[in-house]
């Protein structure tokens, strides 16, 4: 399957999904400004969190980390979602995940200092920088190992692979965890970075504690204490930072799991989207100060094509990616309508190919999200804000062929994921890692 090259081959692929998105030729409200809380962001592209593995072994950024984040400011975008950034070493996902301690916040400062004055140089603005902080929970790896740390026991994932009950990790673990990851906030701050995502997505830590309906005690069973870990953590990170800094969070609204063992599943009717939960607590964090949220959905490890619909990938999937595509941006739309007075960046828009700036724009002014984020995009053509700000649409020449490749990188051990069909420094470590394993 091809991503679309023109308006034609979308509305093809849509027709195929049987699914309908916006389009528009005028593409000015990317352009435009947007305030959110006392910070502004320049325009309406945020490119979405892409990690690399390949920081050192204490956790700064090494040399390809500032690679990618100073041709990520060289494209132009509005807002620089920072990468996950471990809070805790036995947290990270692999040995050569960022960790921000106190020792190393300096690393972390000049790396967003650059970010700045490149964008400058450029484009004659700053974007607005967030850094994700994480806990890897299920996944885990800090010395190449897999080392997790469970909410709960679940079929979906231990069914061939039971997983010890020692690593379900206790309420008084999880209280430590919120403390660490309230502290790093306060680290970004005095890094000098805009905000950070207090992340829960993609079934780590604090986003599978959202499907704990099984666990027991304080952080298990009811909605209140499903969604206590993150309610809380962003209190005390917004209590513990000041003088505008932003408290966000990327947000799964949808795992694509069977009830109980996956947030925003249907009781009683399979994988079938609800997004009652999802809105509620959106519209919790947006009464508690939050002006700004980063919506996605699925499990890159499980179900990557809920999260990132691909043409090509590791198995065949059970939809036509465009469903896929469509789920997420109406999913995300859903949420906007019943909470419309926060910020949205968006997710799921690489497939869109060279019509994902038209759809965007549409989708903007249609009041569907307020910002259109790039992910795998970014990837393949750094450059893509400027050129979608320009023209309305990418280089085609630099499309994201969403074949997966970069994935294949990340899940063989040792390898530093990016572009392997459009940037030469990936074609090279593509054939290293996964050619020769």
């Amino acid at each position: 399957m091809q991503i679309p090259k023109n308006r034609e081959s979308l509305e093809n692929l849509c027709r195929e999904a049987g699914v309908s998105l916006p389009w528009t030729e005028d593409t000015s409200v990317l352009k435009s400004s947007l305030k959110i809380g006392d910070l502004t962001a320049p325009n309406r592209i945020a490119y979405q969190a892409m990690e690399g593995c390949d920081g050192t072994s204490g956790g700064e950024p090494d040399e390809l980390t500032v690679r990618r984040y100073l041709r990520f400011a060289k494209g132009g975008p509005g807002i620089i979602w920072f990468e996950a950034t471990a809070v805790m070493e036995e947290g990270r996902a692999n040995p050569r995940q960022l960790y921000i301690r106190s020792d190393n916040k300096d690393a972390f400062a000049r790396l967003a200092d650059r970010i700045r004055e490149t964008s400058l140089k450029e484009n004659g603005y700053a974007p607005l920088i967030f850094m994700q902080l994480t806990h890897s929970g299920r996944y885990s790896k800090p010395y190449g190992t897999p080392a997790p740390k469970i909410a709960y026991h679940s079929p979906v994932f231990e069914a061939t692979k039971p997983i010890p009950d020692d690593a379900i990790v206790s309420d008084e673990y999880l209280d430590s965890v919120s403390e660490h990851l309230s502290a790093a906030a306060k680290l970004a701050q005095q890094a000098g970075f805009d905000g950070v995502d207090i992340k829960s997505c993609h079934r780590y830590l604090l986003c599978e504690l959202l499907s704990g309906f099984t666990r027991n005690g304080r952080y298990g069973g009811s909605y209140e204490n499903r969604t206590k870990m993150l309610v809380q953590t962003v209190g005390s990170a917004m209590a513990s930072t000041d003088n505008g800094f932003i408290v966000s969070s990327r947000l799964n609204i949808y795992d694509g799991f069977v009830w109980p063992y996956g947030f925003g599943s249907t009781e009683g009717n399979g994988i079938e989207p609800c997004y009652d939960e999802a809105i509620r607590l959106v519209g919790t964090l947006r009464k508690m100060g939050m002006p700004l949220i980063n919506l996605t959905m699925g499990n890159p490890y499980f179900n990557p094509h809920v999260n990132r619909p691909f043409a090509k990938g590791g198995y065949e999937p059970p939809e036509h990616p465009m469903y896929g595509v469509y789920r997420m941006l109406d999913g995300i739309r859903r949420v906007k309508e019943a909470v419309p007075d926060i910020a949205i960046i968006s997710s799921g828009l690489s497939f869109l190919g060279s019509e994902s700036g038209r759809t965007a724009a549409a989708c903007i002014s249609d009041g569907w999200f307020d910002f259109a984020g790039y992910g795998r995009q970014t990837l393949a053509d750094p450059d893509v804000a400027r050129e979608v700000l320009k023209d309305g649409h990418p280089d085609p020449k630099k499309l994201c062929m969403c074949c997966s490749k970069c994935t294949e990188i990340m899940r063989t051990p040792g390898g530093t994921p990016g572009c392997a069909v459009r940037d030469s420094v990936y074609t090279e470590i593509y054939q290293k890692t996964v050619l020769r394993k």
